[in-house]
């Protein structure tokens, strides 16, 4: 006669080493999804009605500092000069250096101040704020461009009378007087805006908050029992 076999264990069970342990009291069974990692992920930005505020701050802000742009251009920009005629009882107004270039400096300082005025707004955004949001880029970008336009505005209101025909009566014929303050290439009131993002977004690159990098614990285990390397 042979021994009897001992039976093998039913299939449903499971060795002593992979059996399921309740979790101890006191203590949450994890989740299968955040069971093994333990580090902390970037903290969430402001909810979405705060960074709204937050954008219509930047863009008032933003478009009022336009009124310094303004005068900045109306002080620095080169005055073209005009001189009058009478020929036949008609008022003619013409250039007096006719191939001088002060009506492209005109809009080149324009330009100049409004990059210089990007460069600024982006550093005083990103400073005050350190995080990026559409909300807040797009901001820069409208007050930019809003500041511009009152810039415009406020340098030419500053500027010599638009009536130049009335302006060259009042000063009389033949005596050079400054034109009104034009602004010929329009695309100048895009130097603002388009500066304040590209630094923005480069600032953001640079120096913005990074997501800290999450590694699991010496020893951790998936939800199934499984070592993690």
């Amino acid at each position: 006669m042979t021994a009897p076999l001992t039976p093998p264990p039913p299939p449903h069970e499971q060795s002593s080493q992979h059996s399921w342990q309740p979790p101890a009291a006191g203590h949450a069974a994890p989740a299968p999804h955040d069971a093994v990692w333990h580090g902390t992920y970037g903290q969430d930005g402001p909810g979405m009605k705060t960074e709204v505020r937050e954008a219509a701050v930047v863009t008032v802000a933003v478009a009022l500092a336009g009124a310094l742009l303004g005068v900045l251009w109306w002080w620095l920009a080169p005055h073209v000069p005009l001189v009058a005629d009478v020929v036949d009882k008609s008022w003619i107004v013409y250039l007096s250096d006719s191939e001088g270039e002060q009506a492209i400096g005109v809009d080149g300082t324009f330009t100049l101040l409004a990059l210089g005025f990007g460069v600024v707004s982006a550093l005083a955004v990103f400073l005050w704020r350190r995080r990026g949001s559409v909300p807040l880029v797009v901001a820069l970008g409208v007050g930019g461009l809003l500041g511009s336009l009152l810039a415009w505005k406020v340098g030419v209101w500053l500027g010599p009378t638009q009536d130049v025909i009335a302006h060259a009566k009042a000063v009389g014929k033949g005596v050079v007087f400054s034109a009104p303050l034009k602004m010929r290439a329009k695309g100048a009131l895009l130097a603002w805006p388009l500066a304040a993002l590209v630094v923005h977004l480069g600032l953001m690159a640079l120096f913005g908050p990074r997501d800290p990098e999450s590694y699991p614990e010496p020893g951790a285990k998936d939800p199934y029992g499984a070592p993690l390397r």
